[in-house]
């Protein structure tokens, strides 16, 4: 029966992957100076997420497979129309290979660091990279088994012997068109097809992204939604919103709800609640507000 249960999960995945607005995909890619990297990996979907199960995978230098790329496991719950920031986790200078430390500036962005070298967070412009559920690809960034050169670039064939680099020294950002990821290898990858390019060491966009996925009729976008203070220490909290929430719930990292919180002030924006009582990790904050609209954040409990 569970190897039953596993094929047809499988095959419930590959259909969700290849639908639109229902499957995780990358969403931002940066390649820095030095260890400055990180990867932005969106959830377009209604619904809480968890990532137990998925990888980052990197295919080094036109290798057909991640052996000397390196893997991530990813850990945590990506909220409804929210973010996953995975950032270079080198913190201090290596000598083997020799290689500087990832800036702490970027770090702050992270929802998870990467692990050591090889990781998939080590790009030089020419790796591909995969989002991938156990061994199905649900997004791939580059062409798997293609060395560009130097990067991949915006003339066909996309190789580094024409055309500006664009996967090297730059912040990609994923298109708001696109809505779902990249399942079967192209037979040519071109970045420009569903990324916009943005100077080096460009971050500011790090933890959010628009996408055609999330039409804001029926709820407030994120950005609306700010919670201080945050990493809080078991004290009271207060969401800042331009509207009053009705009620608050949290969702601990593997979605299940831990608490519920009912606004009894006559404050006409925001709430404020207690975190007392409650264990140290990650929440999902999701707010209730007037007309059935809904918000999403990450509170963080020290």
């Amino acid at each position: 029966m569970k190897k039953i249960f596993t094929t047809l999960f499988a095959v419930s995945l590959a259909s969700l992957a290849s639908a639109q607005c229902s499957m995780l995909f990358f969403s931002e890619y940066i390649e820095g100076t030095g260890n400055d990297k990180a990867l932005e990996i969106y959830n377009p979907t209604s619904q809480p997420i968890s990532l137990a199960g998925f990888f980052i995978r990197r295919y080094s230098n036109g290798a057909s497979d991640y052996t000397a790329g390196g893997e991530l496991a990813l850990s945590g719950t990506i909220a409804p129309h929210d973010v996953w920031v995975v950032v270079n986790g080198q913190t201090a200078p290596a000598t083997s290979p020799p290689s500087p430390a990832c800036s702490p500036d970027l770090q702050l962005f992270a929802d998870q660091l990467d692990g050591a070298y090889p990781a998939p967070t080590y790009v030089n412009g020419n790796d591909a990279l995969t989002l991938e559920f156990g061994t199905a690809i649900v997004d791939i960034f580059g062409k798997i088994g293609e060395d560009p050169g130097t990067a991949w670039t915006d003339v066909f064939p996309y190789t580094d012997a024409q055309g500006k680099w664009i996967t090297k020294d730059h912040t990609m950002r994923r298109k708001a068109s696109v809505v779902s990821g990249v399942t079967t290898n192209p037979s040519a990858f071109n970045p420009m097809a569903e990324y916009d390019t943005l100077l080096n060491n460009t971050w500011d966009g790090l933890g959010t992204h628009e996408c055609a996925c999330f039409t804001g009729i029926k709820e407030v976008s994120k950005q609306y939604v700010s919670v201080y203070p945050n990493p809080a220490n078991q004290s009271d909290v207060t969401i800042s919103t331009k509207n009053k929430v009705d009620r608050v719930e949290l969702m601990d990292r593997s979605g299940k709800l831990v608490a519920v919180f009912e606004n009894k002030e006559s404050s006409i924006s925001g709430m404020h609640f207690s975190t007392a009582g409650l264990e140290k990790g990650l929440y999902i904050v999701k707010a209730y507000f007037s007309q059935n609209a809904i918000g999403y954040s990450k509170l963080s409990i020290n």
